[in-house]
């Protein structure tokens, strides 16, 4: 990997010169596809009655725990040991990522499809490159037309809800969840994260699903929970997150976050929205309307017009 220039976003602080390109690669691959896949578990778990916010916050708290378990049995307990700073910077990149990010989601997937809940999501990159304005930073002019109409795809899709039974309220949650994402994906490696990406990925959902218990409280969510309505494909969609979407998934952008530019983790976008859609098609008759194919197109060249413009120093600095 070249080193950053300037221009570039560089890798997470703390990232192992040791990372291998197979390695990230093969991490890059698990989020392209198996998150993809989670915008329809989360459709099935709250099609099936479970309340959004206590179910994803059982979904966080289980993988954390399993991956604790996990950790501790192969290389020791020492290996959970952090210390009050590094807690502090999970808690935050938790809170950040799943309680405000993935639950927001989950609770608009009431209404939302999963497809287009996927579309809306994949202007994360937009989202980050408006921090890094923010910030200071000057991107280039390629890089602006991609942002401007990355976000001409997002209004479309926001202002008419893909012309689906989307309600408003359930599309802005998703924006919100979606800037809450970036933010906690651009300010990470700042925060003083443990090393140990895995370690940092289970005090993250430990400490996410914690804050999602709280918020589902806040929400009047256990008086809903009614576990003898709840339908058996409820359940499998809840391992499946748990094992799959969060454990794996999950932790493979935690390891991403802590050794690849975020230039390059944030090219998920481009792959997420294709199989949530093509999945909610095929298994739950979600509807392909003209704006949701028009929008989603649209954020896509937006997003991939960013990417590409970032990575140009890159690829010259070698």
């Amino acid at each position: 990997m070249a080193a950053p220039t300037p221009t570039t976003v560089p890798a997470a602080a703390g990232s192992s010169a040791g990372a291998s390109t197979a390695m990230i690669w093969s991490a890059l691959a698990i989020v392209y596809v198996v998150w993809g896949s989670t915008y329809l578990g989360i459709r099935v778990v709250v099609e099936a009655e479970m309340p959004p916010m206590l179910s994803m916050a059982g979904r966080f708290l289980v993988a954390g725990t399993l991956l604790a378990l996990i950790l501790g049995l192969k290389s020791g307990w020492r290996r959970l040991r952090i210390t009050r700073h590094e807690a502090v910077g999970a808690a935050v990149v938790g809170l950040l990522l799943l309680a405000f990010g993935n639950g927001a989601v989950a609770i608009a997937e009431q209404t939302v499809p999963s497809g287009l809940a996927a579309l809306l999501v994949a202007a994360t990159p937009l989202w980050l490159m408006a921090l890094r304005v923010g910030g200071g930073e000057r991107p280039r002019a390629l890089t602006w037309l991609g942002v401007l109409i990355g976000f001409a795809g997002v209004a479309v899709l926001a202002l008419s809800g893909g012309d689906t039974s989307a309600k408003p309220l359930s599309i802005a949650l998703i924006v919100f969840g979606t800037i809450s994402w970036a933010t906690g994906s651009r300010f990470s490696p700042r925060l003083g994260l443990p090393k140990d990406p895995l370690v940092t990925a289970l005090y993250e959902m430990l400490f996410g699903g914690t804050a999602m218990v709280v918020l589902g409280v806040v929400r009047g969510e256990p008086g809903r929970l009614h576990l003898d309505r709840i339908h058996g494909s409820g359940w499998i969609a809840l391992g499946y997150l748990v094992l799959f979407g969060s454990l794996l998934a999950y932790s493979a952008y935690s390891y991403l976050l802590a050794n690849a530019p975020i230039s390059l983790i944030g090219t998920y976008a481009y792959v997420n929205p294709a199989v949530a859609v093509l999945l909610g098609w095929l298994i739950l008759n979600e509807p392909l309307t003209w704006k949701i194919l028009a929008g989603g197109a649209v954020i896509i060249c937006g997003v991939a017009l960013v990417v590409t413009a970032e990575r140009r120093p890159r690829a010259a600095a070698k």
